[in-house]
């Protein structure tokens, strides 16, 4: 036997999918999240996969992993004990940030800056300057990063971030403070900004390398004991993690620089939504990954995801290649709460896997929307095949007790709260979709995650879509997508040069030599030098503009016609972008030069399921409530007995294992060759 294993740790739920890679069989299962270590719940997926599939751990061939925990430290803002180490003169880097107001708030009256990464007193300056080519002004103090480093440690701080001026255009001075703190300081965590993000703007670069620390403790710890946990069961396998880019990468690289982990999961998820919604016949779609602590939303076009390099995890700025992500604080746990205004809440704050929503029965004292779709009738008595029973009166009282502050009944006060997240979902839609020019009228919505369906009819009808897909196992798409993904790493250098001045000799070199490190470290991951492929791309704006566009390079055009096609297309890309352009009257920059190399690595084979036959019969009937329309009496019908060319009009529910989804009045439901269930708008 042959077993591909495939496990997403989310904040509540560990998702597996196994694969058979001789006879295709697929496999679902869900296990408790451990935040505490989340290395126990992976194995403890890997064990009980394994077992699903009619195997053991010793049978397993790879395997792919994709992880929130990284998004989860930032949403939770666990910021303890984290250090910043800069040039003289830049400790207030993070203070100053870009001093703008983000839209909707009008002026910076209304607006609260976000908390800090990092308070100005765990700051210090060193010694030592650069200029922007990487000159070298003044020596490092290297007693001067002892110093600062030793008064850091005194205050408490583990974890700790070092950006220094210009160390994109030479890293020797980063480098050198880097073999200090290991040789003096061995136990802390470090991160430097020549490794996560060679390149320039300060306080981005600064911000990224605090993020990237602050979840290394996180991350690499519990990557490095599930290896070895892995090792001791299936022996020495690929154990391969997902990256915020869509690619997967070797445990050991991710843990180097976890960043890359910031939307692990997510991403896995939208590779998986993606295949599947080609498969359906939909090319252009929106994705809705509602999880136990988060929502995650993305587009993607022509089967593509959009990538972006300039992204908000919550209000921080991160400045790495990853799918173009947003991730808004709104989940399963996310906990229902009033401020001190007198205002319903919902999130960021989330009951997590411990102790978990009220209904449990783990110690869960705050309401959540899991509690709320359960005293709504919109989910079942026991999750997870069972394995988790649901109290549905402690969940009911809790909103007794919430309705009481409103004057309202408890059902009514958890129809609210449905809204909320559902509204709180829909803004990160609209930063894909409407921010950047998208209707989303005109995409299919395709919502999984334990949670996607509760909410899928809902926010595709404050969006105005009319077609909703949910695909096979939503509860385990992410996943299942870790198995449709490839090896990929990406390589950026800043080389800021004019198009009236720019050499392209110059360009090219610079280029060939990140193509050249990036062929040689994803063949060093064992991939073929046949099956890896490289995508060139540059960053380039308008002279005086302060921020760039992305332009690709069609693989086929190297050297001078590449740089070409940079400056010529850029124009278009400017055009669609933001609708005017320049061409023959302003100059053009090029910022930044790209690449991302890819090796493709083998899927295994995923045959679609065996349809049933005849018009489906409901197992059960539920009272289900509905906000505007009270209590329906609602038929319950099992996933598994939908077959195709059978469509049936809401309000209904549809129970399987790992997810639920509902049906409202105004939208039918059916199922199509390929197991996804299809939503549409009737009216």
């Amino acid at each position: 036997m042959n077993l591909r294993i495939a496990i997403d740790t989310g904040g509540t739920f560990t998702d597996v999918v196994v694969i058979d890679e001789a006879s295709g069989a697929q496999h679902a299962i869900k296990t408790p999240s451990t935040p505490g270590d989340p290395s126990v719940g992976l194995l403890t997926g890997l064990r009980k996969a394994a077992e699903a599939a009619g195997g053991a751990p010793a049978d397993v061939s790879h395997v792919l992993h994709g992880s929130t925990t990284a998004t989860n430290a930032v949403l939770e803002h666990k910021f303890e004990g984290l250090g910043l180490l800069v040039t003289e003169g830049f400790r207030h880097v993070i203070e100053i940030a870009r001093q703008s107001v983000p839209d909707g708030y009008g002026n910076s009256f209304f607006w609260v800056k976000p908390p800090r990464l990092v308070p100005l007193h765990l700051v210090r300056e060193v010694g030592g300057r650069l200029d922007f080519e990487g000159n070298e002004l003044a020596p490092l103090d290297e007693q001067g990063v002892i110093a600062a480093v030793e008064e850091l440690v005194a205050d408490g701080v583990k974890c700790l971030a070092v950006c220094l001026l210009h160390s994109y255009a030479d890293a020797r001075h980063e480098r050198r403070v880097g073999e200090i703190i290991a040789e003096n300081f061995p136990d802390l965590f470090v991160s430097l900004s020549y490794v996560v993000l060679p390149e320039y703007r300060e306080y981005e670069r600064a911000m990224t390398t605090l993020i990237d620390v602050m979840v290394k403790p996180y991350c690499k710890t519990y990557l490095n004991q599930a290896a070895a946990e892995i090792r001791g069961e299936a022996g020495d396998i690929p154990f391969l993690i997902m990256q915020s880019n869509g690619g997967v990468v070797s445990n050991r690289a991710a843990g180097d620089k976890p960043v890359t982990m910031l939307l692990s999961g997510p991403a896995a998820g939208v590779l998986g939504a993606a295949f599947m919604s080609g498969l359906a016949g939909f090319d252009d779609i929106l994705t809705l990954d509602v999880g136990g602590t988060s929502t995650d939303v993305s587009l993607v076009e022509n089967l593509e995801p959009q990538l972006t390099s300039n992204s908000l995890i919550e209000n921080y700025p991160v400045k790495t290649p990853m799918l173009d992500i947003a991730t808004v604080a709104s989940g399963g746990g996310s906990l229902a709460w009033v401020d001190d205004y007198g205002a319903l809440k919902v999130g960021p704050k989330s009951a997590g896997a411990e102790p978990g929503p009220i209904c449990y029965g783990r110690g869960g004292s705050e309401p959540t929307v899991t509690d709320a779709a359960l005293v709504l009738g919109r989910l079942p008595h026991a999750l997870v095949g069972g394995e988790i029973e649901l109290d549905v009166e402690a969940a009911r009282r809790a909103y007794q007790r919430l309705g009481e502050r409103f004057d309202m009944k408890a059902e009514e006060a958890a129809a609210g709260v449905m809204e909320i997240a559902a509204a709180n979902q829909v803004h990160g839609i609209r930063q894909v979709s409407v921010m950047k020019g998208r209707e989303p009228g005109l995409y299919a919505l395709v919502a999984f995650g334990g949670a996607g369906g509760l909410f899928a009819a809902e926010v595709a009808d404050f969006l105005n879509i009319r077609t909703v897909l949910s695909p096979p196992n939503p509860g385990n798409l992410s996943a299942f997508g870790l198995h449709v993904s490839d090896i990929k790493r990406d390589y950026i250098r800043t080389l800021v040069r004019q198009q009236s001045s720019a050499k392209s000799a110059e360009i090219e070199a610079a280029w060939g030599e990140l193509e050249a490190l990036g062929r040689r470290e994803i063949a060093a991951e064992g991939v073929a030098e046949d099956a890896i492929q490289v995508a060139r791309s540059a960053d380039v704006r308008y002279v005086g503009e302060g921020h760039e566009v992305s332009v690709a390079v069609p693989p086929e055009l190297a050297a001078d016609a590449a740089v070409l096609h940079v400056w010529s297309e850029f124009h278009n890309v400017h055009m669609r972008t933001f609708g005017f352009a320049y061409e023959g009257s302003q100059d053009v920059e090029l910022v930044n030069l790209r690449i991302q190399a890819t090796g493709r690595i083998h899927r295994p084979r995923v045959p679609p399921p065996d349809p049933g036959a005849g018009a489906p019969a409901a197992i059960a009937q539920r009272p289900v409530y509905w906000r505007g329309q009270g209590w329906d009496e609602c038929d319950i019908f099992r996933r598994e007995k939908l077959s195709p060319g059978h469509l049936m009009n809401g309000p209904l529910i549809v129970e399987e294992y790992g997810s639920t989804t509902v049906v409202p009045h105004g939208w039918c439901v059916g199922a199509d060759a390929h197991g996804n269930l299809k939503l549409e708008k009737l009216t």
